[in-house]
């Protein structure tokens, strides 16, 4: 059976019963084919999570390389495992993207702020796209995603002070050569993320919904990351599988001081 292809209209109203403020900074993470059909196409969902906004609100939304391997260009460099609407996102006119591997890319009043230069070697700290979305007071929205891809948890690892590392490497264009820089990342397997969604029910923190045909959670990023970190400062582990059940987290693990 064909579903009903959604309206914009329809999808806005949805957005603000989900709690969407216009003129707030929104940090979205959306999978395309969990929303449904909808009038526009995926371009269709972008418009409308602008006009919930309003034309004082800004729209961010990941845009990482594909490839470690290649020099990243904002004006080009693709990021297709980030979804199709983060892949059409920064390719809009009005859309800006940060010149950096980790990349995000906004539109609206806050989008120079929020794309920034931005430092390599620790991707999701205060002076990133994601810690700027939380001094902003920005809420983030996973729709059709739950909080394994929700960046902002990588924030509250930081500032919860966690010490396991993963070792990654980036390529850039430094004083006119390319240059493979080497770095130690807050990183693993992010499954247990999901664990996040207890956490912020608990607290009344979190909001659920349906957006098109999608599951939709929102939530301040100040409150996933106060959450988030203090569960982490009494268990730096929290998000860490057992030693053998994945090899992302063994390795995270090992990084951890004995």
């Amino acid at each position: 059976m064909i579903s009903p292809v959604v309206s914009q209209h329809a999808l806005t109203q949805q957005l603000f019963t989900l709690g969407v403020t216009p003129g707030s900074v929104l940090l979205a993470h959306c999978a395309f084919s969990r929303v449904g059909p909808l009038e526009g196409g995926p371009v269709g969902l972008i418009r409308t999570l602008q006009s919930a906004l309003g034309p004082a609100g800004t729209l961010v939304m990941p845009s990482m390389s594909d490839d470690d391997d290649r020099v990243f260009d904002p004006t080009s460099t693709t990021c297709a495992g980030m979804g199709v609407v983060a892949d059409t996102f920064w390719r809009l006119s009005g859309v800006m993207r940060s010149d950096s591997p980790h990349a995000f890319a906004a539109s609206g009043p806050q989008a120079g702020r929020i794309t920034a230069p931005h430092p390599v070697e620790f991707p999701h700290g205060l002076d990133s796209p994601v810690g700027r979305v939380f001094e902003l007071d920005g809420q983030v929205l996973l729709l059709g995603v739950g909080h394994g891809a929700n960046t902002t948890i990588h924030l509250a690892e930081a500032l919860a002070g966690v010490r396991y590392r993963r070792p990654k490497h980036a390529t850039v264009m430094a004083h006119g050569s390319v240059t493979r820089v080497a770095y130690a990342e807050i990183d693993h397997c992010c499954e247990k993320f999901n664990r996040v969604d207890g956490w912020l029910d608990a607290e009344g923190l979190q909001h659920r919904g349906r957006v098109g045909g999608a599951e939709a959670r929102l939530a301040r990023s100040r409150d996933i990351v106060e959450v988030v970190a203090a569960r982490l400062r009494a268990d730096e582990t929290a998000f860490l599988h057992p030693y053998g059940v994945d090899a992302e987290c063994d390795e995270a693990r090992a990084s951890l001081p004995a």
